[in-house]
């Protein structure tokens, strides 16, 4: 791939809105991804903090084409497409590259634990060599953490080595900078890497990676891309630590329902609080806390409410 083709930036796994009875509110999906993308980041729609694995292969199709239909760049789309089925993976991938997208962030299949790197392989050969697509890119996507799959440098060597024009990336949301850090050594030509988490911003960059998809891009994108603009500049260890700050008091809560209380909070809509189960709502006393924490930190989501 070409390095002027290489996939960078900030990228948001937007927070997924849903309606009284749990369906999907596309509409409000919509006006958020217009907003996201105003504050300067891409959209990593069906990552992990889109709970994306309470979705069906239906309704991601649908939102995909709902998005596309409303006027969202494509090219400013990321969609998540790995799933345990590889005619299900295979097939959502094929409808995100039909519709234009920048490239693809896959899962590993995840369900299975303790396989082999010639297991995973064969799985990520399958999606590729069916798909038979020249437009293809993957972001391949590694998180231990929660998939209880890693993707091992020799298997990404691997995988870069067999379709070096199609799997163009990774993000390391291994929460490990010794990892990532170990990934921008190995010295992979034209290959995005992301640290999954603007903690590791500023280090990822300064050692030639491509930017972050965090979760946090949700509530606080637009200083996330300034950093990643001004990296270079006398202020950027300024800029990162405040960053950490407002990362960590979302850190202290249950991930997911604490950032849509967030998008609640400051959008004055109290439907985004609303999560799929089995996750459930912060509490009012942790959403007071996390609010509180939030505001000694000087934290603000200005021009949200006239979004919503």
């Amino acid at each position: 791939m070409p390095a002027s083709e290489r996939l960078s930036g900030i990228f948001s796994p937007v927070v997924m809105p849903f309606k009284p009875n749990l369906e999907v509110d596309a509409d409000r999906l919509i006006r958020q991804c217009r907003w996201l993308l105003g504050q300067g980041v891409g959209i990593a729609v069906f990552g992990t903090n889109s709970e994306a694995n309470s979705l069906s292969v239906g309704e991601k199709i649908d939102l995909l084409d709902r998005l596309v239909d409303a006027g969202i760049d494509p090219s400013r789309l990321l969609p998540g497409t790995g799933l345990c089925a590889i005619p299900d993976t295979l097939r959502l991938t094929r409808h995100a590259v039909k519709l234009g997208c920048c490239g693809v962030l896959m899962l590993p299949p995840f369900y299975y634990k303790d396989v082999s790197d010639q297991g995973l392989f064969r799985s990520f050969a399958e999606i590729i060599e069916r798909a038979d697509n020249e437009q293809l890119r993957i972001i391949l996507y590694h998180i231990p953490p929660v998939s209880q799959i890693a993707l091992s440098i020799p298997l990404i060597e691997r995988l870069i080595e067999a379709y070096p024009r199609t799997i163009a990336g990774i993000k390391d949301s291994s929460g490990d900078w010794a990892n990532t850090s170990a990934m921008l050594d190995a010295g992979w030509s034209d290959f995005s890497i992301f640290s999954g988490s603007e903690n590791f911003l500023l280090q990822t960059l300064q050692k030639g990676g491509a930017g972050c998809i965090s979760a946090t891009a949700n509530i606080n994108p637009a200083a996330i891309h300034y950093l990643y603009l001004h990296w270079q500049g006398p202020d950027a260890e300024a800029l990162q630590q405040r960053l950490v700050a407002i990362r960590n008091c979302v850190q202290h809560f249950p991930v997911i329902p604490a950032l849509k209380s967030i998008v609640a909070h400051y959008s004055a809509d109290s439907s985004w609080d609303r999560v799929r189960p089995p996750l459930v709502e912060l509490t009012e006393e942790q959403r007071n806390n996390l609010l509180s924490e939030l505001e000694q930190v000087g934290f603000s989501m200005s021009g949200l409410a006239e979004n919503a």
